[in-house]
């Protein structure tokens, strides 16, 4: 069975992953993240470019694979201490956020190219998480107050936009009632797994067993990582919802509950980022990029004036509501946040298909969506970087409190 199977695709995604840092390293003041190249060689080498890569079974599975551990880690990073007291200003700047991209929503319905609203504006106040975490990780800001503020605030805006979803527009629900039901019953399991891993966290026995085990070749800390991860996101797809859910609930729930790393250690989760980091995230990133189809764009021609329509909305929608944080990061912080904020992707690839799927908009359309999508990649973290570079060369801290936000 084994040797049916052709690994060709993946060898050629694995270079690339190697290719997209070292050639970042070529020109470092164009301030270009590696996940951007990674997406930019998937379409290039991909079916909508030099038709040389394909995605496969192997690539499909890596990919889905490195969906959920990107998720994973990202939940891993927020720290949920230092946005206590901000939590309320996050969810007030998402609701300005929807309320802004309903409104290109219905802009986009007047154009006749959509049959829902709102489904288009879900998509376009969706934040990709996934995007953010490894720039802002590589700047340096994940453990800041700054880079806690910005994950949280994508995260609200990537799983805001996967619930609504899930509740309007479940195809595997038979209502909106229900999906909600299955979103209650998951909470309350999450809360009774939870309650487990805090009890194994203060067993001094089970700290100890996998402290011993994971310095041999068991390496127990990340088998448990990785075992925690599949258990929610079998438990989201057993219910029907979104696994990238349960992804990111899992490392959150473990940064909960686990604060002092008992359970899954610091050298543990290192090596679960290199799995992460090394291997099955750049396979989805340029996965990402193999799976735009822009040839569809050509057989509408008139589908190009969505684009800049898209990204407008997207730019205006999720940027715009970081002025609410002026006053706690400075203006200039604000700007980066909201830069961050306005980069996504993956939530409008999911949406694009469904889209199709739902008979909310054709194929131009959901190729347009999805290229605005991939303009914001291209253009927002990099003008966040070369902004937040000139705010530590000044020096500036403006209006910034001591406290966290």
């Amino acid at each position: 069975m084994l040797g049916a199977l052709s690994f060709t695709n993946v060898l050629a995604i694995a270079a690339i992953a190697v290719a997209a840092p070292l050639l970042v390293q070529l020109a470092p003041r164009a301030r270009v993240p590696a996940v951007v190249l990674e997406i930019a060689l998937g379409i290039v080498v991909g079916p909508s470019g030099l038709d040389l890569v394909s995605i496969d079974i192997p690539v499909r599975v890596l990919s889905l694979a490195g969906l959920s551990f990107l998720l994973f880690l990202a939940g891993l990073e927020i720290d949920p201490e230092r946005l206590r007291h901000g939590f309320g200003r996050l969810l007030v700047a998402y609701g300005i956020s929807f309320v802004l991209a309903l409104g290109f929503g219905e802009l986009t319905d007047v154009v006749g190219e959509t049959k829902s609203p709102l489904f288009v504006a879900i998509a376009i106040a969706s934040t990709s998480l996934g995007l953010v975490v490894p720039v802002l990780r590589d700047a340096a800001e994940t453990d800041t107050d700054f880079g806690q503020l910005v994950l949280a605030a994508c995260s609200i805006g990537e799983f805001g936009s996967v619930l609504l979803v899930s509740v309007f527009f479940s195809q595997n629900a038979s209502s909106t009632e229900s999906t909600v039901f299955l979103l209650v019953a998951f909470v309350i399991l999450v809360c009774v797994l939870g309650l487990g891993l805090s009890r194994a966290n203060r067993s001094i026995r089970v700290s100890s067993t996998l402290l011993r085990l994971d310095e041999t070749t068991a390496v127990l800390g990340v088998r448990v990582a990785i075992l925690i991860l599949l258990v929610f996101v079998a438990l989201a797809g057993e219910l029907g919802l979104e696994t990238i859910l349960g992804a990111f609930i899992a490392g959150s729930l473990l940064r909960v509950v686990d604060p002092e790393r008992k359970v899954v250690h610091d050298r543990s989760r290192m090596r679960a980022e290199a799995i992460g980091y090394g291997f099955l995230l750049p396979v989805f990133f340029v996965s990402g990029g193999l799976e735009f189809d822009g040839a569809s764009l050509f057989d509408e021609p008139k589908h190009f004036m969505l684009v800049p329509l898209f990204l407008v909305g997207i730019l205006v929608a999720r940027g715009l509501p970081a002025a609410l944080y002026r006053h706690v990061i400075g203006t200039r912080r604000a700007v980066v946040a909201g830069l961050f904020q306005a980069t996504t992707l993956t939530f409008i690839v999911v949406a694009a298909h469904l889209g199709t799927e739902l008979d909310v908009f054709d194929r131009p359309t959901a190729a347009a969506l999805v290229l605005a999508g991939l303009l914001s990649v291209v253009i927002c973290p990099s003008a966040a970087l070369t902004i937040l570079s000139r705010v530590r060369a000044a020096g500036v801290e403006e209006g910034a409190d001591a406290t966290p936000p």
